[in-house]
């Protein structure tokens, strides 16, 4: 009797969960068994369904998800209500991710360095909490926004300018190898499948992200002209561009083509898994990160990611002088202040300030030490006037003539 019930009010209650995200958008979108909690509460489930239907990226819908479950599950912890919840409670979940021990880190305590989540963790979760909270102000269910930057201003619930935010923002620099680094990974990728290879020659060529390597279909290149092109939807803001790609690169990609019929004839998906289980499968963004962390590991460069490719070929564009506007379009950048980071990585603004500035100064020097030696070239005759340091004309005295006197 006991176990009905239980079994009816789950049922209901994922009627009601159904009924009331019903009337919002995509719900297959979102992969709800990932965030359980998050798909028991009506409005935080609408709230994200939301989200989808307004066209955000997946890797930012399931972002979102993340946040929010984490904080829903917080929340459960401190028998807090999110309906109800202060700024108090939402300042207690910032320190809580602010001193969690890190995987890779677990012994560091520093909250500047590597001490709980990352700077861009944290502000990512805060935004998908901030922004769920202005959803429940737009809707009338809560008179405030916790996490609110300042007072909270209708419309402005899904972006636009804000005040100071709650956490300080840490700006730092993408980590790019060194030569000899980057030797380092080459060396060990020679041991690697052709189809490895070919990854992560594009992935420097072209400065792909993980996502538009793996969504790579075979109409997207073309290799009579050494072009690639990374269509709208697989790109970070939705913007389509064409790349070209090394010769190098397209002897790899030739080769692997041939490998690649041994796998599948149609077209489709450019990269195909090998593995026993999926074998002729597109290679998952998941199988691709763990390639380059075993190359990573092999090379001894623990830094090295999937995006560190992509950062040392825009840092190597801005060293040999591409402009701004000419980066920011190779790279898809919607905006070059993205793109200005790359500039100051490469220090080619510094360099060239400083040479610039440096050959006037020296210039200037060797001006100024050409006039101080003119006089002693041509030393002054008696009695003729010498320009002095304090700027005023003086007449040396010419001295009287000898006495021929003996003493």
């Amino acid at each position: 009797m006991t176990s009905g019930t239980s079994s009816g009010s789950r049922s209901s209650a994922a009627g009601s969960v159904a009924e009331a995200s019903g009337t919002h958008g995509r719900t297959g979108d979102v992969r709800w068994e990932r965030y359980p909690l998050l798909a028991q509460q009506p409005r935080a489930r609408i709230w994200l369904a939301i989200q989808a239907d307004l066209g955000l990226a997946r890797n930012t819908i399931e972002a979102y998800g993340r946040a929010l479950e984490d904080y829903l599950r917080f929340s459960t912890r401190s028998a807090v209500g999110p309906e109800t919840a202060s700024r108090a409670h939402v300042a207690a979940y910032v320190r809580d991710l602010a001193t969690r021990p890190k995987p890779r880190a677990p012994k560091v305590r520093a909250l500047s360095s590597a001490a709980g989540l990352a700077n861009a963790t944290l502000q990512q979760r805060l935004t998908a909490i901030r922004l769920y909270y202005d959803h429940l102000v737009e809707e009338g269910l809560r008179p405030d926004n916790p996490v609110g930057r300042g007072r909270y201003t209708p419309g402005k619930g899904f972006g636009g300018q804000r005040d100071r935010g709650l956490l300080p923002r840490y700006r730092k620099l993408p980590w790019i190898p060194t030569d000899a680094q980057w030797r380092a990974i080459l060396e060990v990728a020679r041991q690697e499948p052709i189809r490895n290879r070919v990854m992560l020659a594009l992935t420097y060529d072209a400065a792909l992200r993980r996502e538009e390597l793996c969504a790579l279909e075979v109409a997207d290149i073309d290799p009579a002209h050494r072009l690639l092109r990374i269509r709208a939807e697989t790109t970070k803001n939705r913007q389509e561009r064409l790349v070209p790609y090394s010769e190098a690169t397209g002897e790899l990609y030739a080769a692997y083509l041939r490998h690649r019929r041994e796998l599948s004839r149609e077209r489709g998906p450019l990269f195909l898994s090998e593995s026993r289980r999926n074998r002729g499968q597109p290679v998952s963004i998941w199988t691709w990160s763990k390639v380059v962390q075993g190359l990573a590991e092999r090379a001894d460069v623990s830094q090295f990611t999937t995006h560190a490719p992509r950062h040392l070929c825009l840092t190597d564009l801005a060293r040999t002088g591409w402009d701004i506007h000419e980066i920011a379009r190779f790279a898809g950048h919607r905006s070059p202040q993205t793109t200005l980071q790359y500039i100051h990585l490469s220090g080619r603004d510094l360099a060239t300030k400083i040479a610039r500035e440096m050959d006037s100064i020296h210039a200037w020097r060797a001006q100024v030490t050409a006039e101080i030696e003119r006089p002693r070239r041509s030393a002054p005759r008696r009695g003729r006037q010498v320009a002095l340091p304090d700027r005023r004309r003086a007449v040396r005295p010419q001295p009287g003539p000898r006495s021929t006197r003996a003493g």
